[in-house]
């Protein structure tokens, strides 16, 4: 109820604007075209260039650029000054954090949901066969940086792990002794595991499915599993907010839905 309430609030404050002087490039006019500038989390970048052909193929008039990295990096940018439309986070909240700080006008919209997978390299070479393997004495687990998403989800995880019975003692602590490296955004992570320069490492779903054979799953109990919640939100000084109000009515709504689904990511749970 929640997201439907914001993408109709999205969608009425984009019919004003169209009322009230929205650019002719929105309803298709080659020589007006509407760039929008999407900062975007590095786990959507298979998703997104899916979004953006599609996108852009029922709205003539308009050209989305994406710019990829940890969701907590790019806060930062959009902080310090930088430019974008629209911020499409892995998680609620850094999108919070620039409402808090007064860069965005009304609330994050979550449009899309995932998992949490735990990956090993192909062949699996640190024999690694259950999630209380993580805590084991010379495991090299790969993590990313305090400000990337996939790091509290992992944390969330391994403190359910933790309280499951059969954990080893002291599990995270030990988890976190294991880890070898803390990379800038989740795909950097899932590349060093991929690479072999790492024993495992807890990613997204849809990023341990676009690896293919370059990985291996290891089954979670399902008492460890946490769910994954992104959200966007459209700048307070967005160069186009107007357009960047339509586009992420369109990514929460029917069609979005249905490119994002394509990709392992699922709608967002009900509020």
């Amino acid at each position: 109820m929640e997201v439907r309430r914001a993408v109709a609030g999205l969608l009425f404050a984009a019919t004003l604007a169209g009322c009230s002087g929205l650019p002719a490039a929105i309803g298709g006019s080659a020589t007006d075209r509407v760039e929008l500038t999407v900062f975007a989390a590095a786990s959507l970048r298979d998703a997104f260039g899916a979004v953006k052909s599609s996108y852009e193929a029922s709205h003539p008039g308009v050209a989305v650029t994406f710019s990829f990295d940890g969701s907590g990096t790019l806060r930062t940018q959009l902080e310090q000054g930088a430019r974008a439309d629209l911020f499409a986070s892995a998680d609620e909240v850094n999108p919070r954090r620039l409402v808090d700080a007064g860069l965005v006008d009304g609330r994050p919209v979550p449009f899309a949901g995932n998992r949490l997978a735990l990956v090993v390299p192909a062949g699996n070479p640190a024999g690694i066969t259950s999630s209380f393997d993580l805590a084991r004495p010379g495991v090299r687990l790969v993590g990313a940086g305090a400000t990337v998403p996939i790091t509290e989800y992992a944390a969330q995880m391994v403190g359910a792990l933790a309280g499951l019975p059969g954990a080893p003692r002291d599990f995270a602590a030990a988890v976190e002794a294991n880890v070898v490296s803390r990379e800038d955004n989740v795909r950097a992570v899932l590349a060093k595991v991929e690479l072999g320069e790492g024993d495992a490492a807890i990613v997204y779903a849809t990023d341990a499915a676009a690896a293919g054979d370059a990985v291996e799953l290891i089954p979670l109990p399902g008492e460890a599993d946490v769910p994954v919640t992104y959200a966007a939100v459209v700048l307070r000084d967005a160069p186009h907010p107007e357009a960047a109000a339509r586009f992420l009515a369109w990514l929460a709504g029917v069609d979005g839905q249905a490119v994002l689904a394509r990709f392992g990511f699922t709608a967002p749970a009900p509020r």
